[in-house]
């Protein structure tokens, strides 16, 4: 699936959408199948080796590109609303910023809602962090990263492991991050006509499963609300055709407030983790490169 141009996406995730509604009777296990088929929208990055590894309990991925730092590791944890996609659908993603970062990539396969909603996916995070900790690699030499949901999930990993007393890693790269379970967001209104992937009621349908009662305000699920003091430097990206916008604008505010280092980029015509276009999207291609960028030097690299 090769999308060149800003429309080649906003076509794709049209596609996608009417694909998941065709079927009225389609099963979980059907709507899953068809959102795997996200990670074809990636380019395979050229010179990256994928070994299925146990971390600590949680099964991932670990990406190597060749030539890259052993003992530096971006810990990623997917999209898909905390109820679809895998580390499988997103390995490729993961492999294009770690190879331009120059390290490995931990993508986790962290258990997903209904059958363990809020807040198993937190805990398996901690859980790898915690793993890779055990294997020597210094907290200041890790970075965490995702997108949408995985995004939301990187910026409560940080909150989790601050409140447990764990070393924060050297930075966090949220993409496209879902951090209110409220929707509170103008975006969801003001952008409903030009994002062609995420609407407030499908969010508010998986938002319920994954918190299966719990507040959509715990600050696990719903970051924008956390006291945010003493986390690790974000930079978030976010496109301008995302009903999500608000969700990075006002995570961006509530962290500078805090006191937290944060660099928020926009970018123009862009939708929903357009980066899952890497190697095809000429934008995605310039957004992970600035991520490497900015973790690098972060990592020591």
């Amino acid at each position: 699936m090769s999308i060149r141009t800003a429309q080649d996406l906003r076509d794709a995730y049209r596609q996608f959408n009417e694909a998941a509604l065709s079927n009225p009777n389609a099963t979980l296990a059907d709507m899953r199948a068809n959102a795997e088929g996200f990670g074809e929208m990636t380019a395979e990055p050229a010179g990256v080796k994928y070994e299925q590894v146990d971390a600590g309990g949680v099964p991932a991925i670990m990406v190597t590109p060749d030539g890259a730092s052993t003992d530096r590791v971006i810990q990623y944890t997917h999209g898909g609303g905390y109820v679809f996609c895998s580390a499988n659908s997103h390995k490729r993603l993961a492999g294009h910023l770690a190879k331009a970062v120059g390290c490995r990539a931990l993508v986790l396969d962290y258990r997903l809602a209904p059958e363990h909603p809020h807040p198993a996916p937190v805990n398996d995070a901690v859980t790898a962090f915690r793993w890779l900790l055990a294997q020597g690699i210094k907290a200041e030499h890790i970075a965490v990263s995702g997108d949408s949901a995985g995004g939301g999930l990187a910026v409560a990993t940080l909150l989790k492991l601050r409140d447990d007393g764990i070393a924060q890693p050297a930075g966090a790269v949220p993409i496209s991050p879902w951090v209110d379970m409220e929707g509170a967001g103008e975006s969801m209104q003001t952008r409903a006509a030009v994002d062609m992937c995420v609407q407030k009621p499908a969010l508010q349908q998986l938002g319920g499963l994954f918190l299966a009662g719990k507040s959509t305000r715990d600050p696990y699920a719903s970051p924008v609300y956390a006291d945010l003091k003493g986390i690790a430097p974000m930079y978030i990206q976010v496109g301008d055709e995302e009903t999500l916008l608000d969700d990075s604008v006002r995570l961006a505010h509530r962290a500078l407030d805090a006191g937290v280092e944060v660099k928020l980029e926009i970018y123009p015509e862009m939708q929903h983790i357009f980066q899952i276009c890497a190697g095809y999207l000429p934008q995605a291609d310039v957004a992970v490169q600035r991520a490497a960028a900015w973790l690098k030097p972060r990592l020591g690299l």
